[in-house]
């Protein structure tokens, strides 16, 4: 299988180890479909809780203000983002593997308690735990996908993975037409019933989970390289029985490690300013300028349609299926370009087209030429670029940077996305106004088209060509002993 089969130790404390490139140079078969399904599956939750809240079939049952119901929303995101701090860490101090059962589960309880909830308070409450779990999951399994899909496929898995989450969007929106139609069932059960559906699903996934083995990376840089060893080998021989090939592995590309422990956050913020400043202005620009553009369109499309366009709200659920599955194909079949032709490309290409499309849907939108229809076929166009720059975005900042802190750096710019998101339903809000004046919002559309070209322009000129590279050559681990590796 390989020319070493095991790690040994060189000095006291440091271990050579081939367990990367015994990892990168792996066959797809089933089991990299195991893991696709076991971990991407949390992005199809998120969708489908992001889409369901929306339709806030509660807010009559619960008593609830429109503010309210705001507010439910904001709880969320809130969560998200201190899950994804607080569980981001523990990831890359106890292993991805409990993390991305521990959040799960937390998602699980809470998403199912909140449609158990008889006041409007205790669903506040659940619904921010559901956010914790869901922001956990983000840090944690971004990580353990990047670390045990080989490095050809690396790029394209991840995006696609990011991609689904339009697929639980989808999902939602048809469960919100089944579960709130008072033919089907009562005001105060229906919704209940679809807070359900994310717990139901989940299930099923923990099961695979279970399957699922920790990161050997992860283990090589803990101290644990018998273990590490240990988990490729039952890899190897699985994809042999799957009928994979696996090709030997020249020793020059061992590297030597010392075991780590918690890393402190002094040395993480030398690693992002001082050591990486570059990365950091990519990963902080490409994560605010994707979730400015998609809070600010997402959260308005159907007060755009209703206020611009005369669409009722139960219309608007149907022009949003096209808007959703746009964003799902987008990823789905753009990601394998991101390792052929490149990061940087596909990035400047994804965000670039996304914004000039956005720029002349604004142009369009301001001389009264489109109709609902040709304004959602602008939208599914210029996302179904954006979705594949977005995804490319959580690859980015999960590839850059060292192993020992990639759960944190995830969880840092997703935290700073999100904050940077979270101000633009309402400046769009206010933008479109009742409708009678179509200036501002052509102005916050050329805005937002603007931002995205900026980002993809940064990122083509400071980004990394990281395609088809192992992550310990785009990035050395800070547990790497120079001079010892090869």
């Amino acid at each position: 299988m390989s020319t070493v089969d095991r790690s040994s130790s060189s000095s006291a404390g440091e271990v050579r180890s081939l367990v990367p490139a015994r990892m990168d140079r792996l066959p797809w078969t089933r089991f990299h479909w195991s893991i696709v399904i076991g971990l991407g599956f949390s992005w199809v939750l998120d969708g489908l809780e992001i889409q369901i809240v929306a339709s806030a079939g509660f807010q009559k049952d619960l008593g609830m203000s429109a503010a309210d119901v705001g507010l439910a929303g904001t709880v969320y995101l809130v969560g998200q983002i201190v899950g994804a701090l607080v569980f981001g860490r523990l990831s890359d101090k106890l292993g991805r593997r409990k993390l991305f059962i521990l959040t799960l589960v937390i998602y699980l309880i809470a998403s199912a308690a909140a449609g158990l909830s008889p006041s409007m308070w205790v669903l506040f409450f659940f619904r921010f735990f559901a956010g914790m779990g869901i922001g956990g999951e983000y840090a944690a399994i971004n990580s353990a996908i990047d670390e045990l899909i080989p490095s050809h496929y690396r790029g394209r898995v991840d995006i696609a993975i990011n991609g689904t989450y339009w697929g639980g969007a989808a999902l939602g929106s048809a469960a919100n037409l089944f579960f709130l139609n008072p033919d089907n069932f009562a005001e105060n059960i229906g919704w209940r019933l679809a807070f359900f559906i994310g717990p139901i699903l989940g299930l099923a996934i923990i099961y695979l989970r279970r399957h699922i083995p920790e990161s050997p990376r992860w283990l090589m840089t803990h101290g644990r390289e018998k273990e590490a060893e240990e988990t490729v080998d039952d890899i190897e021989a699985r994809v042999q029985r799957e009928g994979g090939k696996i090709e030997p592995v020249d020793e020059k590309l061992a590297i030597t490690v010392t075991a780590t422990e918690s890393i402190p956050f002094r040395t993480i913020v030398r690693v992002l300013f001082r050591d990486y400043p570059k990365r950091t202005l990519v990963g902080a620009t490409m994560m605010i300028t994707q979730s400015f553009l998609y809070n600010a369109i997402f959260f308005t499309y159907a007060l755009v349609l209703q206020n611009f366009y005369g669409t009722d709200s139960v219309s608007t659920q149907y022009y949003f299926f096209p808007f959703a599955i746009g964003n799902l194909l987008g990823p789905l079949l753009l990601g394998h370009l991101f390792d052929v032709w490149g990061r940087r490309r596909m990035i400047l290409l994804t965000y670039g087209v996304s914004g000039v499309v956005l720029g002349i849907s604004a142009v369009l939108f301001s001389t009264g030429a489109l109709n609902a229809t040709t304004q959602t076929v602008f939208w599914c166009v210029s996302f179904f670029f954006a979705s594949a720059g977005a995804s490319s975005a959580y690859l980015t900042v999960s590839e850059i940077f060292p192993l020992e802190l990639r759960s944190q750096a995830i969880s840092y710019f997703f935290a700073l996305g999100q904050l940077a998101g979270a101000g633009a339903p309402l400046i769009y809000g206010i933008l479109i106004g009742d409708g009678t004046d179509r200036g501002p919002l052509t102005g916050g559309y050329f805005l937002g088209a603007a931002i995205m070209i900026v980002g993809g322009v940064v990122a083509f000129i400071f980004g990394v060509d990281a395609e088809r590279k192992s992550l310990e050559t785009i990035t050395k681990p800070l547990s790497l002993v120079e001079g010892r590796n090869g």
